[in-house]
C-alpha cells in the first residue's frame, strides 16, 4: 500500500483526530523545520499514540514529498574539524556545549521518527519504542533549549556538525544496518561521553545543566536497550550471529572505529553482552 505522506489542508499541529496514522504523523513532523515545533509535535504525537487516538498501518510504503529531514536554516553545519572548542569557565564555553548537546538531541529526535516512518513490517512494538525514543529526545531538546535561553542564546547560535545524520543516511536502505551503527554505535558514544561533560558542568556552577545531563543519561540507556533489543531480534530473524554481523557492518559502512574509555557499567545496563564487551 502507498500512502501519499503529504498532510491534508487540516492536519492537526497540535491535536491527533481519530484515524491519523503513526507512520504518516512521524513523517509529517520529521520533514518539519522547526525545532521547537518539531520538539512539541512529536510529545503531542506520543501522548495520542498512548491515548488510543492514532492507529498504525505497519505495511504502508510511504514516500517523503520533502527535504530529509527537516531543519531550520541555523545552525550551519560544518565539518567537525570546524566546530570550535571552548573552554566550559566560560558561559560562551558553557553555551556551546549546551547547544552540541540541544544538536545530537535535534539529530535524535530525527533519527527515531525515521526509523518509524522509512521501515515497514516491524512488529507493533517496534514502532511504540521508537516512538518513545522519540518522545525523550524531543523532551530533552526542549530542556537544552530552554537553558541555552537563560544562558542568554538560542539553538541555531553556534555552528554545528552532522556526523550522527551522515550514518543514518548511510543506512537507509537496511534496517539491520541501521540499528547496529546509529543507537547501538553512534547514539551509544553517549552514554561514555556523557558522564565527563556532565561533571564539567558541575565543576564550572551550572548545575541546572548538570541536572539535565543526568535525566539525558538516564533515558538514553533505555534508548541504546531498544537498539540491543531490535538488533538482536533481526538477527535472529535472520539467523545471523551478532558479534560477527555486527563486524561485518561496521566494515560495510565505515563506522567510526570505536575507542575508549568506555562506560562499561552504562553499557551493560543497556544490553550489551560480556562477549560485545569483551571486543571493546
Amino acid at each position: 500500500m502507498i500512502v501519499n505522506p503529504s498532510p491534508p489542508p487540516d492536519f492537526p499541529e497540535n491535536k491527533f483526530s481519530a484515524g491519523t496514522e503513526l507512520r504518516r504523523a512521524a513523517l509529517h513532523w520529521l520533514v518539519h523545520t522547526g525545532g521547537a515545533a518539531k520538539a512539541a509535535g512529536v510529545r503531542v504525537m506520543s501522548q495520542a499514540w498512548h491515548a488510543g487516538t492514532l492507529m498504525l498501518d505497519r505495511d504502508a510504503t510511504l514516500f517523503a514529498d520533502a527535504a530529509v529531514p527537516g531543519r531550520p536554516a541555523h545552525p550551519e553545519l560544518v565539518s567537525p574539524l570546524l566546530v570550535k572548542s571552548r573552554s566550559m569557565r566560560t558561559e560562551e564555553g558553557r553555551a556551546a556545549m549546551i547547544h552540541a548537546l540541544a544538536h545530537i538531541e535535534f539529530n535524535a529526535i530525527n533519527l527515531a521518527l525515521d526509523v518509524i516512518w522509512r521501515f515497514p513490517g516491524m512488529p507493533e512494538a517496534f514502532y511504540a519504542d521508537w516512538l518513545k525514543v522519540a518522545d525523550e529526545e524531543a523532551y530533552h531538546f526542549s530542556l537544552l533549549e530552554s537553558h541555552l535561553q537563560v544562558l542568554g542564546c538560542a539553538y541555531g547560535d553556534f555552528t554545528a556538525h552532522n556526523s550522527l545524520w551522515d550514518m543514518a543516511e548511510k543506512t537507509k536502505d537496511d534496517i539491520l544496518a541501521r540499528i547496529a551503527l546509529v543507537p547501538r554505535t553512534m547514539e551509544a558514544r553517549g552514554l561514555d561521553a556523557a558522564p565527563p561533560v556532565r561533571n564539567k558542568l558541575a565543576q564550572a556552577g551550572d548545575h541546572a545543566a548538570a541536572a539535565i545531563l543526568d535525566i539525558i543519561m538516564r533515558d538514553e540507556i533505555g534508548h541504546v536497550a531498544i537498539g540491543n533489543r531490535w538488533y538482536g531480534w533481526l538477527c535472529e530473524q535472520r539467523g545471523l550471529d551478532p558479534i560477527a554481523t555486527f563486524a561485518r557492518l561496521t566494515v560495510e559502512f565505515k563506522a567510526p572505529v570505536m575507542r575508549g574509555p568506555f562506560n562499561m557499567e552504562a553499557r551493560r545496563a543497556a544490553g550489551f553482552t560480556e562477549a560485545e564487551l569483551a571486543l571493546m
